[in-house]
């Protein structure tokens, strides 16, 4: 674990959620997600490009990665809710509505999702800045960005999908809030506007290879392995479904090694501290 990914990892669990209630079990189920664990690969991205700028903002950029791990752990609970995925297993651990209940599961996401705004706005930044920010992650984890991909990935279950339907979906429902998190992380670092939409567009291509090999692993790989539901896309919109195993691994290798080449356009420094965090994943679907 990098040093970057410690300092994170004790940021987020002395600033995990509260809630002053007497409702049993609220403020468990809202830490238990965040504790989990995962990859924090959406934070760790933003905290990647500032530290490649200047490292004595990342302080100050922690409260916002952790509102896009927030945001990222939201849309996760909700994605395993009965009406969409209906999921036993996330991170390793029970899916919450499966642990409590999904009145529980909906509220969680719903209060996770609103304070990762909250934490953004507190923190330790220029108003423009967070204003900036708030503009970013609320357009590609809102209406244009996460929640149309999900709502297409819902609607068009147990119906084939064109490649370039299928793309869009993904790009929206997954690759627009790792695009964001590279950008946020320009904005804060304040790299300039050209260079903000080279991470973005990168942080697309990156977004697409992890959603193909999401669908491989989850084709390949048993729910222990995985740390999650798997084999649970037989009626999904997948790119395992459309092109067959071998070919959304061809796919998967063509776009990795596209993303490889693009981490060459960057400046010596973005591009080492960009190698660092992703030269493991790139590949992870020949694993």
């Amino acid at each position: 674990m990098t040093n970057l990914l410690i300092d994170f990892e004790d940021y987020l669990f002395n600033n995990l959620p509260s809630s002053k209630t007497f409702h049993p079990y609220f403020e468990s189920a809202l830490k238990d997600m965040l504790k989990a664990g995962g990859k924090r690969f959406r934070p760790m991205l933003l905290l990647s490009v500032v530290k490649s700028k200047n490292r004595l903002l990342l302080q100050n950029s922690m409260q916002v990665a952790l509102g896009i791990e927030y945001l990222h752990t939201y849309s996760l609970i909700h994605d395993d809710l009965p009406a969409m995925d209906n999921a036993n297993l996330r991170r390793g651990f029970q899916t919450l509505h499966k642990k409590y209940d999904e009145v529980t599961a909906i509220l969680v996401g719903d209060a996770l999702n609103t304070h990762s705004f909250n934490l953004i706005a507190n923190s330790s930044l220029s108003s423009d800045i967070k204003v900036q920010l708030i503009k970013t992650l609320s357009n590609d984890g809102g209406i244009d960005g996460m929640i149309i991909g999900q709502a297409i990935d819902c609607y068009f279950e147990n119906q084939l999908l064109k490649l370039d339907q299928l793309e869009f979906l993904h790009i929206h429902k997954t690759a627009k809030l790792i695009a964001a998190s590279l950008k946020m992380g320009a904005i804060i670092a304040q790299y300039d506007i050209e260079l903000q939409d080279k991470l973005y567009n990168f942080g697309i291509d990156i977004g697409l290879l992890f959603q193909i090999q999401d669908d491989i692993i989850d084709e390949t790989q048993s729910e222990e392995e995985a740390g999650k539901t798997t084999h649970n896309d037989e009626t999904k919109n997948s790119f395992v479904n459309l092109l067959g195993l071998q070919g959304a691994i061809d796919s998967a290798d063509k776009l990795a090694k596209k993303c490889e080449e693009e981490l060459n356009i960057f400046n010596n420094s973005l591009k080492q501290s960009l190698e660092e965090l992703l030269l493991k994943y790139l590949h992870r679907h020949k694993k």
